[in-house]
């Protein structure tokens, strides 16, 4: 079922939250463009990749809607990015030592941007799908111009921790729970520790989807052949004698894995 427009009002945080996400957000950018030393990058190119990652998701949300960006509603969007690109360029050893922290935050921007995003376009009377490509677009299109600016293979469409599934997911779930008569807090929150929990997990345990690959190139499922242990000659024998179990009277089975 479509969401009627303005059914909801779309999901709104103080302004020293929003600054304070943007800045991660530039922040991560900075640090990400400054390991990249053979581009040469000055200060106004780290500020640029700042803001650019900082407010990059914001921007093309509200471009895909139709709406004057939120970032250049006020004087501070723009400032707090380029503060923070130069804090992370200058201090980049300090913040790796808090890479932890800035991997969790990250995670919590994603979610919030990801919600906002598909809030704010259910509100403006959009269906479901393409509220949901909405609220990715604004968890994620920071690292895109990030990755564009510095010609850069776009992270994302690359195999990694899952960056923009984590983002996918949540807004599926927030989405759903407003279509089932869900307050849009609740559903905020449950889609913030959906994404949270999917990005830090694919971030531990180095979960990704699978390389591309044709059809062909599929390999075919090996199944296990369950036979006894080969006992014809005397060494089989022995070797069939050392193959049973703890008691010495059942013989036990291998699993033939193919050649």
């Amino acid at each position: 079922m479509s969401t009627p427009a303005l059914a909801i009002g779309a999901l709104s945080i103080p302004l020293w939250g929003d600054l304070i996400a943007v800045g991660v957000g530039s922040l991560q950018g900075a640090m990400f463009a400054a390991g990249f030393r053979d581009r040469r990058l000055d200060l106004l190119g780290v500020a640029i990749i700042g803001v650019a990652t900082g407010v990059g998701g914001g921007l093309l949300r509200d471009l895909l809607l139709n709406v004057t960006p939120l970032a250049l509603q006020s004087n501070w969007y723009l400032p707090i990015t380029v503060v923070a690109a130069l804090l992370g360029m200058l201090l980049i050893r300090l913040f790796r030592r808090l890479d932890p922290l800035i991997t969790l935050l990250d995670a919590l921007t994603i979610g919030l941007f990801g919600a906002i995003g598909a809030s704010k376009a259910l509100a403006l009377g959009l269906p479901e799908v393409p509220a949901v490509f909405v609220g990715v677009v604004s968890a994620v299109g920071g690292s895109i111009l990030r990755d564009m600016l510095l010609n850069l293979p776009i992270a994302l469409m690359h195999v990694g921790s899952l960056y923009a599934v984590a983002a996918g997911a949540g807004t599926i779930v927030l989405v759903v729970m407003i279509d089932f008569g869900a307050p849009l807090t609740a559903a905020a929150i449950v889609c913030v520790l959906v994404t949270l929990v999917i990005r830090l997990l694919a971030v531990r345990f180095g979960w990704s989807l699978p390389e591309q690959r044709e059809l062909g190139r599929i390999p075919r499922p090996r199944w296990p052949r369950l036979i006894r242990a080969p006992g014809r000659t005397a060494d089989r024998a022995a070797e069939r004698t050392a193959d049973r179990t703890d008691t010495g009277a059942l013989p036990r089975y291998r699993i033939d894995k193919g050649e």
